[in-house]
């Protein structure tokens, strides 16, 4: 079988998301199915790393897709043009865009529909896109996936899709993440936080992850507690961050605030190991990976109710109502006062985090390709 995938988001520095999912799923996929041909399709120039195995053969087909007109002129007239040529049997799309413009049957992943539920949170533009084209690719495919439980009952919910259509395909943490050592964490903490302890919150700094009610929490906390603990913000500013980042400056604790910007995995490694408690209070995820990336460093969570972290952390977490600055503070003043359940959380996160592993998720991602072709594995 001859399966093109949609790889414009493998880029060299690609720090998250859509991104390290194609890249841990497909350097698995295609060394596992040495019978198969892949043919990866970029919209720019391609790092030669991204070519996993023999089997696997790139083509580039600009223009870069960057915003909807450009989506649309990519995945409706050059994508086309692409399967034909290459004789695709399959067109694989992991970032919910998929083309409808080609008989050729496609296997589309849909991380999550954050945008129905919180619709300010990205452009207008971009929102007009998903609102027309969302439906239409989801109704297109041959087959799609999801991230989690949460994510497939939301599609269901919200496009009345038959729930034997839709597969879960879980996600996972990247395998670098890992516990530190007493002296590790002394050294750790001394270099980013002058040696005091510190709450993490690891992801884009966004809307959505709900970034002005951890900063009410913390102040909460730190009016309560009296502590000198701080709260370490890592990861790259994002869609409206310029309004945070003002408000950041007013803000009463700011010296106790540490807005660290986007790190080399290597550092945010070492900060996660490190770290109190990961603070991961976001509005909506399909997933959460920064909730098992924890879990991996044997640092405890402190994360949103009734959301796809709740599936997939289980009774390894601490939850909070994330519309409530007063209920996270609860949360983080708990896990700060009683150190045996700190220490509870710990570990049953370091069990819950094995359940979820890349093998899994190229495995599971790799059945719904084969359903999508309307092919079985062969014994």
């Amino acid at each position: 079988m001859r399966i093109a995938v949609n790889t414009r988001f493998l880029q060299k520095d690609f720090p998250e998301g859509y991104g390290y999912f194609l890249h841990e799923t497909f350097k698995r996929i295609t060394t596992a199915h040495p019978e198969h041909e892949f043919i990866f399709i970029f919209d720019r120039p391609y790092d030669p790393q991204f070519i996993f195995s023999p089997n696997t053969r790139a083509v580039v087909c600009g223009p870069p897709a960057r915003h909807p007109v450009l989506w649309k002129l990519w995945y409706d007239f050059r994508i086309p043009l692409i399967l034909k040529k290459t004789r695709a049997d399959l067109f694989v799309s992991c970032d919910g865009f998929c083309s409808l413009a080609t008989a050729i049957p496609q296997c589309l992943v849909v991380h999550d529909l954050s945008w129905i539920h919180f619709p300010s949170f990205i452009s207008k533009s971009h929102l007009l896109f998903y609102k027309y084209y969302t439906p239409k690719y989801l109704q297109k495919a041959a087959r799609v996936a999801t991230v989690s439980h949460f994510s497939k009952k939301d599609l269901i919910t919200q496009y009345g899709i038959g729930e034997d259509k839709i597969d879960v395909v879980f996600s996972a943490a990247k395998t670098s993440f890992h516990p530190a050592t007493g002296p590790q964490m002394t050294v750790i903490k001394e270099k980013y936080t002058n040696g005091n302890e510190y709450f993490l919150y690891t992801g884009a700094i966004h809307p959505r992850k709900n970034l002005f009610n951890l900063l009410k929490s913390f102040s909460i906390f730190k009016k309560k507690q009296n502590s000198n603990f701080k709260l370490l913000m890592a990861g790259r500013l994002a869609w409206k961050y310029d309004q945070f980042v003002k408000d950041l400056q007013r803000y009463k604790y700011r010296k106790d605030v540490i807005l660290a910007g986007y790190l080399p995995e290597e550092e945010l490694v070492q900060l996660m190991s490190a770290a109190y408690a990961l603070v991961y209070p976001s509005f909506w995820e399909g997933f959460g990976v920064p909730v098992l990336e924890a879990m991996r460093s044997g640092v405890p969570v402190i994360t949103s109710v009734d959301s796809a972290m709740q599936e997939i952390a289980g009774d390894a977490a601490l939850y909070a109502n994330p519309a409530s600055p007063e209920d996270i503070a609860d949360k983080m003043m708990l896990i700060y006062k009683d150190e045996q359940l700190r220490t509870r959380l710990i570990q049953k996160g370091i069990g819950q985090e094995k359940k979820y592993s890349w093998d899994r998720t190229a495995s599971l991602l790799w059945e719904t390709i084969l359903k999508s072709a309307g092919r079985t594995e062969q014994p």
